[in-house]
C-alpha cells in the first residue's frame, strides 16, 4: 500500500509546500494532485496525478495543453478518476485558456495583421480544430466584437456568406476581418 499523502513530510504534502513555498515550488503533478484532491484507498493525489500527465506523450514537460484535448470519458480511465475529478479537470483546462485570452482594457485598435495576431494567437494557437471568427469594426478600425462564425474539424471549416456578414450588419460596422487557424500546423498556427 502506497504511502497517503498525510504520511508525507510536510514539506513534501502538495497544500502545505504550496502554502510555504508558493506555487512554483510545485510541480506539474502536484499542482494538478491540488485539483484532483484526493486519492484512493492505494495511491495519492500525487499519483493520479502522474497517471493524468501520462495520459499523452509529453516531451516538453513544460507544455500542458494536451491536456485541454483530453476527454471526459479518457480521464475517467485511470482507476481513481471518477466523473467529477474529471469535470474538474476539464474546467481547470477551460479557465487555462480563457485565461490566455488578452484582456480587453481599453479600445482595441487594428493598424497590421500583426495586430490581429496579437489579438487572436493566445486563443487559436493550440486549437485542434479550424475556428472562423469576424472581427468587427468601426470606421476608427476600433474592435467592436469578435464573434466565432464556424468551428470545424482539424483541417476544415464550413462558413457561410451570410454567418460572416450578419452580426456586422445588425451593428452597422463598415469593416469586418475575417480569421481561421490553421491545426494542421499546429506548432505554428497563425490567424490568417
Amino acid at each position: 500500500m502506497a504511502l497517503k499523502v498525510k504520511e508525507l513530510p510536510i514539506s513534501e504534502r502538495p497544500y502545505e509546500k504550496l502554502e510555504l513555498y508558493g506555487e512554483k515550488s510545485l510541480s506539474n503533478a502536484e499542482l494538478l494532485a491540488i485539483i484532483i484532491k484526493t486519492g484512493t484507498k492505494n495511491e495519492t493525489s500525487v499519483t493520479l496525478a502522474q497517471k493524468v500527465l501520462n495520459l499523452r506523450d509529453y516531451s516538453n514537460k513544460d507544455d500542458l495543453r494536451f491536456l485541454q484535448d483530453i476527454s471526459i470519458k479518457e480521464f475517467m480511465e485511470i482507476k481513481g478518476i471518477g466523473k467529477v475529478k474529471a469535470l474538474q479537470l476539464k474546467a481547470v483546462g477551460e479557465l487555462a485558456k480563457r485565461m490566455a485570452r488578452p484582456i480587453n482594457n481599453g479600445k482595441v485598435v487594428i493598424r497590421t495583421s500583426e495586430d490581429v495576431a496579437k489579438l487572436l494567437m493566445p486563443e487559436l494557437r493550440y486549437e485542434r480544430r479550424e475556428i472562423a471568427k469576424t472581427i468587427i469594426l468601426n470606421n476608427k478600425n476600433v474592435v467592436m466584437k469578435i464573434q466565432d462564425v464556424s468551428v470545424g474539424g482539424a483541417n476544415f471549416a464550413c462558413i457561410e456568406p451570410k454567418d460572416i456578414l450578419s452580426e456586422a450588419i445588425k451593428m452597422q460596422s463598415p469593416k469586418i476581418i475575417l480569421v481561421h487557424n490553421h491545426p494542421s500546423r499546429r506548432q505554428h498556427s497563425k490567424p490568417r
